[in-house]
């Protein structure tokens, strides 16, 4: 029998971190496994819950390096934690067996800088898997600030872009940006991300999740993922002001990041009673959690386009929920609704518009079982974990039997 190929991935956060690319990297990873060797390079993470060293989980060998998990809602501490594992993961990568091909997620933005070290070192194509447009979304989102640090940045990271065999965007918008800054467009391919639509499934809105929070006989309004800068949530918070009249009204934010304390104050300020916050839910009640609502709002502020897509939609979708859009008319996020026909598209930072058509879907006026059921059809054709895996193999197959460009 001829030797399975090994695959060498190198990320920040692997399963069972709660952070987006953790989970998605977890599930790659071990759909990979039937066909490949995969060893996955990773950090710690907080509180202990995995430690440092190597352990084979569900067919994977996972390499827990080092690193400090200081808090990452300021610069630098997430600096540091970068910093550390940045070192740790190349230190680490250097001393495994040879692979045949190293892929790298895009957590922290430079570790593809190391996957090409790497990939260089055994002579072996790199795949580059860009979760977001670095350091561009930050310098929007003024949480970097540093001319020379965002020169140097651009640099390191238009470096690897150029050099990489594949560089696999998550949205068609992203893969243009990602071409301007340097990567070859005949090496750039689409693959976005994706849900398990097996795991997710619609149930009904009374269900043991929705009695214990007490949302059975309100007309929620959800938002469930990061509670950070591009969600452009503020407009959300500002809306309940223009719907007091809605008794019934529950709009609940589900999750954390790092602007959950400045909108939890916020929404005192403003004394929007109809606004709730619950932390992240177990992945194992996700399908009664996301189906609670009548309606879900997915924001993404101004001008970030191509440079983020909101991965937490297809979840929504999988669950058969109507989703208001508060975002530029041209991101990935508003093509998939119009394409799919399973929700509204209104600007972002528009708290007045997005209250109208919050309105508009409490007052009936809106078809949401039919949006709610394109959506489930749009998730089980399009955004599928199977179609997305069988995806990524095809971009393997490609840099490891040297075809393609």
């Amino acid at each position: 029998m001829s030797r399975r190929s090994r695959i060498l991935v190198l990320n920040q956060y692997y399963t069972p971190g709660l952070e987006a690319t953790a989970y998605l990297l977890g599930e790659l990873c071990r759909a990979l496994t039937d066909e490949f060797d995969v060893t996955v390079v990773t950090g710690l993470l907080p509180e202990g819950r995995a430690p440092a060293g190597r352990a084979h989980e569900d067919g994977v060998e996972v390499i827990r390096v080092w690193s400090t998990t200081y808090d990452r809602r300021r610069l630098f501490p997430r600096a540091i934690n970068y910093f550390t594992y940045l070192v740790q993961s190349l230190r680490a990568a250097l001393a495994t067996d040879r692979p045949d091909v190293v892929l790298c997620m895009t957590d922290p933005p430079v570790i593809a800088n190391v996957g090409l070290v790497v990939a260089r070192r055994f002579r072996v194509p790199l795949v580059v898997v860009c979760q977001d447009v670095f350091p561009e979304i930050a310098v929007h989102l003024k949480r970097l600030e540093n001319p020379a640090l965002v020169a140097l940045l651009r640099v390191m990271i238009a470096h690897y872009l150029r050099k990489a065999n594949r560089v696999v965007a998550i949205g068609e918008m992203m893969r243009r940006r990602l071409i301007e800054k340097g990567a070859p467009s005949e090496r750039v391919r689409v693959i976005s991300n994706w849900v398990d639509t097996s795991a997710i499934v619609p149930v009904s809105r009374d269900n043991p999740w929705a009695r214990e929070n007490e949302l059975t006989d309100r007309f929620v309004v959800m938002h469930s993922g990061n509670i950070g800068h591009a969600q452009n949530l503020e407009a959300l918070i500002r809306s309940a002001t223009f719907l007091r009249d809605l008794d019934r009204l529950a709009i609940v934010l589900v999750g954390h990041g790092a602007r959950w304390a400045e909108l939890k104050e916020l929404t005192e300020r403003l004394d929007a009673d109809a606004v709730r916050f619950l932390p992240y839910q177990p992945r194992d009640v996700l399908s009664q959690s996301l189906s609670s609502a009548d309606v879900h709002v997915v924001g993404l502020a101004h001008g970030l386009s191509g440079y983020v897509v909101p991965s937490r939609l297809y979840g929504i979708l999988a669950a058969g929920r109507p989703v208001l859009v508060a975002a530029d008319d041209e991101s990935e996020t508003a093509h998939v609704i119009r394409e799919a026909g399973c929700g509204v598209v209104v600007p972002p930072g528009r708290p007045e518009l997005l209250a109208a058509a919050i309105r508009q879907a409490h007052d009936g006026d809106l078809p949401l079982a039919e949006m709610g059921r394109r959506g489930r059809e749009f998730a089980t054709a399009e955004a599928d974990r199977s179609i997305a895996v069988g995806r990524y193999r095809e971009v393997l197959r490609e840099v490891l039997n040297g075809t393609g460009s």
